[in-house]
This record gives C-alpha cells, sequence and structure tokens, in this order.
C-alpha cells in the first residue's frame, strides 16, 4: 500500500513548518508497506526544550489550518510525539535522536522528498 496523497500533502505541510522553526535533521520515512496503522514517521532533531515546544506548537498549527488535529499528543524533554494516525511526528533532542536512533532502525524502508523551502541544511 503506498502512502496516501493527503498523508504526503500533511507530511509536507509539517515537515515545512519544522525548517521553518529551524529543526535539523529532517527526514521523512515510508512505513507504508512496513505498518498497519502508520504510513509515515516524520523525524526532527530539537537542540532544546524550547526549541522542541515551538516546533510541536508549529506543527499543530499549520495542520490545524490544514484541518487536521492529532488523535494523540505525548511526551516532553527530550521526545514529543504528534499522533495524526497515518503521519507520526516525531521531535527529539540531540540525544535522543542519537540513542534511539529510528533512521538506523526503519533504514530499509524509503525516504519521501520533501522539497522544503529556505533549506540549505
Amino acid at each position: 500500500m503506498a502512502v496516501g496523497s493527503r498523508t504526503i500533502e500533511l507530511t509536507k505541510i509539517a515537515a515545512q513548518a519544522l525548517s521553518d522553526k529551524l529543526g535539523s535533521e529532517i527526514v521523512a520515512i515510508d512505513l507504508s508497506e512496513q505498518l498497519v496503522l502508520n504510513q509515515v514517521f516524520l523525524l526532527v532533531t530539537g537542540n532544546n526544550e524550547p526549541q522542541m515546544q515551538a516546533l510541536s506548537d508549529e506543527v499543530q498549527k499549520k495542520l490545524a489550518q490544514a484541518g487536521e488535529k492529532p488523535a494523540r499528543k505525548e511526551g516532553s524533554g527530550g521526545w514529543i510525539l504528534l499522533d495524526y494516525t497515518d503521519l507520526v511526528v516525531h521531535i527529539q533532542s540531540v540525544e535522543f535522536r542519537n540513542y534511539y536512533m529510528l533512521d538506523r532502525l526503519w533504514n530499509d524502508c524509503p525516504k519521501l522528498e520533501l522539497d522544503l523551502v529556505g533549506v540549505d541544511r
């Protein structure tokens, strides 16, 4: 099962929101062939707790403007998870990103092209 067009649209909106708030290492992993409930994991690294909260707030704001609210929001400190059912946003500190290595765990899955505006990093 391929990732749905609405999920791709929401992923790009969320990724741009993360980029606008200077999140780093933004990666969208296509899980549609691996998981039943989720189609995309969107990963981002935040430098500190205030930035991570700003990243979370911006994603929620932009996706609310697109008509979506998270089914679940969990975490604080080193890892914030926003669950939009088909799209799950993982906002992690550098330490949590390096420790849990979700990128490596799902390394065999394809990445989605995000085409972020204003990104040189």
